[in-house]
């Protein structure tokens, strides 16, 4: 009765913990068919099984798929930014069984959740690293374990905020590593890398292609929200 539950999005009322208000809810875009069967792009239409969208087939991405619950539009951004910068880990378990139900052609077979990394600098700055606490929500959800530990971010690299896609690139070029004990473990291996935001790709491309050079057989990438450039 003193706390009443509020939208994970606007605080407004709503009936349980966990959920949006009907406003954020009709704001909200979730993604599913038809989209490029390789980076998850929506399109406005059906174009047949398998189709990819132009720019996977014209370069096949590092990454085999990549999924996201939703577009980037408002309420995604509320519920990431209070997220990553308001300390508002509470959506955690909520937002982790949105990845499980988005997700779940990935999750089906996956050995390991690979959580992109932070630098260990921003780590002690923020405290927490919310891919990593997505993954273990997820992970809770479906059994698949985390190897927390399978990726490290080696660069302290600047906010990829504001960056065209070709800086956003340079920005995280060698900025992740395998450890060379982890090695063994990811060899053959089919990893989903979960991350926030999936903007232009290049993190996770760096991530994958880190992964791969690792023996990594298979790479599958799963986030919260996908921007969607038309927009």
């Amino acid at each position: 009765m003193l706390m009443p539950p509020g939208c994970m999005a606007c605080r407004g009322p709503v009936d349980a913990p966990g959920r949006l208000c009907p406003a954020c809810w009709a704001e909200v875009e979730f993604l599913a068919p038809p989209q490029c069967a390789c980076c998850g792009l929506p399109f406005d239409y059906g174009i047949g099984a398998g189709a990819t969208c132009a720019p996977c087939a014209a370069r096949a991405p590092a990454f085999d798929r990549a999924r996201a619950v939703m577009r980037y539009g408002a309420v995604a951004r509320r519920l990431v930014v209070g997220l990553k910068h308001g300390d508002r880990t509470h959506l955690v378990p909520a937002l982790g069984a949105w990845l499980v139900r988005a997700g779940a052609e990935l999750l089906d077979g996956a050995d390991a959740l690979v959580p992109v990394p932070l630098h260990r600098h921003r780590l002690l700055a923020r405290r927490f690293n919310q891919s990593a606490l997505l993954a273990r929500a997820a992970a809770r959800a479906t059994g698949v374990p985390v190897a927390v530990d399978a990726l490290r971010r080696t660069k302290a690299t600047p906010s990829q905020g504001g960056l065209s896609r070709h800086q956003r690139q340079r920005n995280v070029a060698g900025a992740f590593e395998v450890a060379a004990e982890r090695r063994a473990s990811l060899a053959g291996r089919r990893l989903v890398l979960v991350d926030d935001v999936f903007t232009t790709g290049a993190t996770v491309e760096a991530c994958a292609r880190t992964l791969r050079r690792a023996g990594a057989g298979h790479v599958d990438v799963l986030t919260l929200a996908r921007v969607v450039f038309a927009d």
